[in-house]
């Protein structure tokens, strides 16, 4: 029967079984076969009977079972296994693949080619996506400054690790609250810290600049804890204010456990090591059993080396080198068993010098020869009755029941992969054949003994030689034998206490090392601790003084030496600071790192072209450091131009938000453009990144000062005061809103302060003298003005204040002599008018006057 069916160009054609009623449901499928039909001009002439004809096809019959046949379990086991080889075999290629991808990613990352890593690592995830690569792939996208593709790649990832490159991600990407919910989520408050010290630090930084100052030291304390040699941990510490004092922070008990950490981390090291040799030893044990000569023959050159004296004699070590180190392995090799060394053939017989000669003369007995091509190849090991008879004939000729030197030796001394005893082995078969093998480590004397002591014959063929030739030599020197088996066992037991002893020694030398050494970095963190808490309580003078403490090649760096210069700048004393900061930056021209201070120290000294030469410097060695934009900034600023300055500044601002003084610059700005509403919009951003920024309080404070809010003004220049207690400047500032709020006995004494804590600065002893001159106060007040003028005998404002004081003493030629005085100085355009009014109406009664600001 056909059933056929024209779909398109093809026909479907279709053959049941021969037996329908017959078959299964398995049985009744029908076998479709698809049929081109050819063209139609290839076609015959279609009858009118029968306008479509069927197409001829071959149609096969249905297999008489549609189920594979069944396997014997045999084949069917075997199927199984080789399923299992070739799934291990793709497998292993599969975890050789992806180690050495990962392999390739961390050596580019080591050698800086992140372009590379990214490329090789994404390869990576794309064939083998486990999170671990992931982890790597986000690694390699932050080096290559892309935290964005680090973060979506995280994105929902649980592991620590993950956590943390997630959080990392979401930090330099500013999204801060993401970050600390990342490493602190809400619904699992019970949830470590991942990456736990540098953890711990991340988070803390993230307090900190969401104004939680006080998560934000338990965080970096926390972080301390962990790790007592996290110093940025200590940094952010002491920039809050809060740390505790370094000689507590990195005390004996700090050394004690580090010095714990680190010998269990070796004693962790030395264990892997041990174990790794102990799973090489089986193997190397096996290696010995299988040396045969022919494997001899195929040692590296370096393996054999010629015996001295004896051209045809070889010393092959025997032992297998691995790559473990030497002082491990041979102290932990272990020992191979009877069962390993049954397979050894026994060392050859050393024969006496008398024999051999007696067996050169001829006194020997003759031994027929044996033809060579008669003779059966030698085997390579004997069977155990054959070894058993030889046995018996070397090492036991007479018969009785002593003990065979191997066995002597095998008790005395146990066999082991670093013993001192010569190991000689050699085929059954071929005693005379020229090989020896001698264990590398044998002593050299012992190497000099055994070789003196052998005779070997020359000129024999090896095809003649046969285990019979041992009934020629019958003499054995037994005193040589028990010589030798004395010797390494004394040997053998005398290295040992020394391999020990020593082995204790270099454990305790080291461990004194180690203490000495964390001894040492923690005394040298002690000092450059302590220094850098004092700087930022502002403690400059005790800060120097620690500072000054330190070796000469620690203190001539870049950190320390700008660190010297900022203690120097807050003492307002800017020639010794600008010495500083000017080796810190010939010593170390590519540290940024202060540079921005050292600008601001050259501005107060007026030096303009000095502080050009600076900012073209820090362009030149990163355009995109807040740095270099703000020494420029300050280069624009002392030329008066002061909005050229304020693009700079907010340049450095764009660079990097969380630099505070790059905002407080902007606001000086402003105040000098006279923006009050934007200087305190910078201002404040300065405080949100760093609350004991004292110079954004102070800038406050001028601001409302000027605005006349005097309550205000007072409020943001005690706050300053409170961080910086030493400040002259802030005292003077204080003092002067304490006299505006009509406290001037508060700001007296306020002038006091600021008098003895800088001596040098003229702007305290000037607010005292006008203090008191409100209060009536003249003789005092010239007098302060008197030492005044041995500081600053330049300063117009205060002759200006003197001529006033002589009218309303009524010494008229004095004061217009300090008046004229004033008007040759050049004094500023807003106070020169004021003094010329004044010179002018000298002459005219106090009633006449008007109120002036001098």
């Amino acid at each position: 029967q056909h059933i056929t069916s024209n779909q398109g160009s093809q026909t479907i054609q279709t053959t049941p079984g021969r037996a329908p009623r017959s078959l299964t449901p398995t049985q009744r499928c029908f076998r479709i076969r698809l049929v081109p039909i050819p063209h139609r001009s290839k076609i015959a002439p279609r009858k009118a009977s029968n306008p479509n004809p069927p197409v001829a096809i071959q149609t096969r019959p249905p297999p008489a079972s549609l189920s594979p046949p069944l396997l014997p379990p045999s084949a069917r086991a075997a199927r199984r296994r080789r399923r299992r080889l070739l799934l291990a075999g793709a497998a292993r290629e599969r975890r050789a693949m992806e180690t050495l991808m990962v392999d390739r990613v961390h050596s580019s990352l080591r050698l800086f080619m992140n372009r590379n890593a990214v490329f090789l690592c994404e390869r990576l995830c794309a064939q083998f996506p486990a999170e671990t690569n992931v982890q790597l792939l986000a690694t390699c996208y932050l080096h290559n400054n892309q935290p964005y593709a680090s973060y979506h790649i995280l994105k929902g990832k649980k592991l620590p690790e993950s956590r943390y490159l997630f959080a990392i991600s979401c930090f330099r990407m500013n999204l801060l609250r993401e970050a600390e919910e990342t490493l602190c989520p809400v619904n699992e408050p019970n949830v470590e810290v991942p990456s736990g010290a540098t953890g711990h630090y991340l988070l803390g930084l993230i307090y900190r600049y969401t104004g939680r100052v006080a998560a934000a030291a338990e965080q970096f304390t926390q972080a301390l804890t962990l790790d007592p040699l996290l110093w940025a941990a200590y940094e952010e510490l002491c920039i809050l204010g809060v740390a505790e004092d370094a000689n507590e922070c990195f005390t004996e008990a700090t050394a004690l456990r580090l010095q714990q950490e680190q010998t269990s981390t070796s004693n962790l090291e030395k264990s892997n090591f041990v174990n790794e040799n102990r799973v090489l030893s089986p193997n190397v044990s096996a290696s010995l059993v299988d040396i045969s000569p022919k494997h001899i023959k195929q040692l590296p050159a370096n393996n054999t080396a010629e015996v001295p004296g004896y051209p045809h004699l070889r010393a092959t070590a025997l032992h297998v080198q691995n790559t473990v180190p030497s002082n491990v392995g041979q102290f932990d090799s272990p020992s191979p068993t009877v069962t390993q060394t049954s397979g050894i053939v026994p060392p050859p017989l050393f024969r006496n010098l008398h024999a051999y000669q007696n067996t050169t003369s001829g006194d020997a007995p003759a031994k027929p020869k044996v033809n060579a091509v008669n003779q059966p190849p030698r085997r390579k090991y004997l069977d155990e009755a054959r070894l058993k008879k030889v046995t018996g004939r070397l090492f036991n000729p007479s018969g009785d029941s002593v003990p065979r030197r191997s066995a002597r030796l095998s008790r005395d001394t146990p066999i082991n992969s670093n013993s001192n005893i010569s190991q000689f082995g050699g085929n059954g078969s071929d005693h005379s054949s020229g090989k020896l093998r001698v264990n590398s480590s044998t002593p050299s004397k012992l190497c000099s003994t055994a070789i003196r002591s052998v005779q070997v014959r020359k000129g024999k063929p090896r095809a003649t030689e046969n285990f019979d030739e041992g009934s020629r030599y019958e003499a054995v020197d037994e005193m040589w034998t028990d010589n030798i088996a004395a010797t390494s066992s004394s040997l053998s037991i005398a290295e040992g206490r020394y391999f020990e002893q020593d082995k204790a020694e270099r454990t305790l030398s080291q461990d004194s090392k180690m203490a000495t050494g964390i001894k040492e970095l923690l005394g040298l963190l002690r000092t450059l601790g302590e220094g850098y808490r004092l700087s930022c309580l502002f403690k400059c003078q005790e800060a120097l003084e620690i500072y000054r403490k330190l070796p000469e090649p620690q203190f001539n760096t870049g950190w320390v030496l700008c660190q010297v210069g900022k203690a120097y700048f807050e003492l307002v004393d800017y020639l010794e600071a600008d010495h500083f900061f000017e080796f810190a930056h010939r010593l170390s021209p590519c540290t940024l790192e202060g540079m921005d201070i050292y600008s601001t120290v050259l501005y107060h000294l007026n030096e303009e072209m000095r502080l050009s030469y600076l900012a073209q410097e820090l362009i030149s060695v990163d355009r995109l450091s807040p740095q270099a934009w703000c020494a420029v900034g300050n280069c624009f600023a002392l030329r008066k131009d002061h909005e050229t300055a304020l693009k700079n500044f907010q340049r450095a601002v764009q660079l990097d938000s969380r630099v505070a003084y790059a905002h407080t610059l902007c606001g000086h700005e402003y105040s000098a453009l006279e923006d009050y509403e934007n200087s305190v919009k910078f201002y404040r951003c300065a405080l949100q990144v760093d609350e004991r920024h004292y110079n954004a309080w102070y800038g406050l404070g001028v601001v409302y000062l000027r605005q006349e809010k005097f309550e205000f003004a007072e409020h943001h220049f005690r706050r300053a005061f409170q961080i910086n207690p030493r400040s002259s400047v802030l005292m003077c500032y204080l003092g002067m809103a304490l006299h505006a709020l009509k406290r001037d006995e508060d700001a007296l004494e306020m002038m006091e302060k600021a008098i003895f804590s800088d001596k040098k600065n003229p702007l305290p002893k000037y607010q005292k003298a006008l203090i008191l001159v409100g209060l009536q106060k003249y003789q005092e007040a010239l007098d302060e003005l008197e030492r005044l003028r041995e500081i600053a005998p330049h300063e117009s404002s205060m002759y200006a204040l003197m001529g006033k004081i002589y009218k309303q003493l009524n010494i008229l030629d004095k004061a217009v002599f300090c008046f004229g005085v004033a008007l040759d100085l050049k004094p500023p355009a807003a106070d020169l008018a004021i003094i010329k009014s004044a010179m002018e109406k000298v002459h005219l009664p106090d009633e006449l006057m008007e109120d002036d600001d001098l």
